[in-house]
């Protein structure tokens, strides 16, 4: 659990603080105990920062430094659209701080979890005599080239847009929605 102060906490440690005597009052309606309370607020959002700079410091639960960490990857960029959720934003930056390249199905399965959305890849081949089943269809030399991202709900602009920047340039990706 993360520890949270109050301002009544931090008006009472200040005022443990002060020397003893009958000058120093503790009267809570006494002007120095006002004076020291009006520090108690700045002292507690301080805290709070603080204690949400370890969430910050990790990009799957970053808040305030968000923006930063966006800034480091180059983004926001236009796969995430006009207005992303936070979550979204998250899962970009997580994913591109994560990411080390690849080409295999495994790959662009595990790029596409990162971003929130299950898939499967699908790859193609022409229809070759004595290597493709019977009823295969025949295609043509760029089904050497072709695969699918099968996902199960039409329109993601941001996993489509993510997925054409990381395929290899000389391949062509198709996206199946069911």
């Amino acid at each position: 659990m993360k520890p949270s102060f109050s301002s009544a906490d931090f008006t009472s440690a200040l005022l443990g603080l002060l020397p003893r005597g009958r000058v120093w009052s503790r009267d809570p309606g006494s002007v120095q105990v006002q004076t020291v309370a009006c520090f108690a607020p700045t002292f507690q959002r301080l805290s709070d920062r603080a204690v949400g700079l370890l969430d910050d410091a990790f990009p799957a639960t970053a808040g305030g430094l968000l923006p930063e960490w966006e800034a480091t990857l180059g983004l926001p960029d236009p796969c995430a659209g006009p207005s992303p959720t936070l979550q979204a934003r998250r899962n970009q930056v997580v994913v591109r701080l994560t990411n080390n390249g690849g080409q295999s199905i495994a790959y662009f399965e595990s790029f596409a979890a990162g971003l929130g959305y299950a898939v499967t890849v699908t790859q193609y081949a022409p229809f070759r005599c004595g290597q493709s089943a019977c009823g295969q269809q025949l295609g043509g030399e760029d089904w050497f080239f072709t695969w699918a991202i099968n996902a199960p709900l039409a329109g993601n602009p941001i996993l489509s847009c993510e997925l054409r920047t990381a395929q290899p340039a000389h391949t062509i990706l198709q996206f199946h929605y069911a």
